[in-house]
């Protein structure tokens, strides 16, 4: 697979992980028994679609899993303590987890392109939710902050098992996540229709698609662009709402998600440019006689 190719399926996987925060704030349940439901019918969703035959257990397959497991469940936690925009950009600290720690565990180092567009990313995101962003909510906001750290590691293990199943992880880590929501889940009372299609769509879409493309990508791209390039998500959130509920964002939302989209799209297109723009080996050495 061509890195471009890496590039375009991390940023589908973006697409589907942006519908999340509807489709949980759809589902009326409560958070855990949805984290632990969503969660079960993605890890049968990808047994049914990548048939493992074993798993080869070490601690970069068990790192990635509970890393993924605290990602998953506390994303969803989250979003029910304090508000989607905190929830979302305080998950979106997991780029500068991996920018301090990537080149200590993987010996991946951060270039300066990845340290500008790492700073343009979380300029924009705090221009984008600045009128949202709230004080209240205090756990609900530790727990997002989680949630990033879980996020973070769970690229840094995946990429660690480029060359082996990363995916593997991120079946464990659902069936994790479901072992720890059951009893909350046999506590509730059983959701609505509509709840059944939101949990249904939340697994196989939002949870087995989405990282079934982003453990196809991770082997192509550093862990530090699996970070920086699905970072399109927190802006594409209120763009659902905007269609399905009409609400407008403001002008300092505009001009901060416009400011995270250049940044992604210049980083993408980096290597390009570079090559492009390049001299070449004749101009280099200067006109001969």
């Amino acid at each position: 697979m061509h890195r471009s190719r890496a590039i375009l399926l991390l940023l589908v996987a973006a697409l589907i992980w942006s519908s999340g925060g509807f489709l949980i704030k759809w589902v009326q349940w409560p958070p855990l028994a949805i984290s632990g439901m969503r969660s079960a019918i993605g890890a049968l969703f990808l047994l049914l679609i990548f048939r493992p035959r074993g798993f080869r257990f070490n601690r970069y397959l068990i790192g990635g899993a509970v890393a993924y497991a605290v990602c998953v469940t506390c994303f969803v936690v989250s979003n029910k303590l304090t508000s989607a925009a905190n929830a979302i950009l305080l998950q979106y600290t997991a780029p500068a987890h991996v920018a301090l720690f990537g080149y200590w565990f993987l010996g991946e180092r951060p270039r300066r392109v990845d340290w500008i567009t790492l700073a343009a990313v979380l300029l924009g995101m705090l221009l984008f939710f600045f009128d949202d962003l709230t004080l209240k909510g205090f756990w609900g906001n530790i727990v997002a902050l989680l949630s990033g750290a879980g996020f973070a590691w769970m690229a840094l293990f995946l990429r660690k098992q480029k060359d082996a199943d990363p995916i593997h992880s991120v079946i464990l880590g659902n069936l994790m996540a479901a072992a720890v929501s059951l009893p909350f889940i046999l506590a509730a009372p059983g959701p609505s229709a509509k709840g059944w299609l939101g949990l249904v769509l939340l697994g196989l879409f939002q949870v087995g698609t989405a990282y079934a493309l982003f453990t196809l990508a991770i082997r192509h791209v550093t862990a530090l662009e699996s970070m920086l390039i699905p970072t399109i998500e927190p802006i594409l959130n209120p763009v659902w709402v905007l269609l399905l509920l009409g609400e407008k964002p403001g002008p300092l939302a505009l001009i901060g998600g416009t400011v995270i989209i250049v940044a992604i799209i210049l980083r993408g297109l980096e290597p390009w440019l570079v090559k492009r723009f390049q001299p070449s080996s004749l101009e280099r050495l200067g006109p001969t006689n």
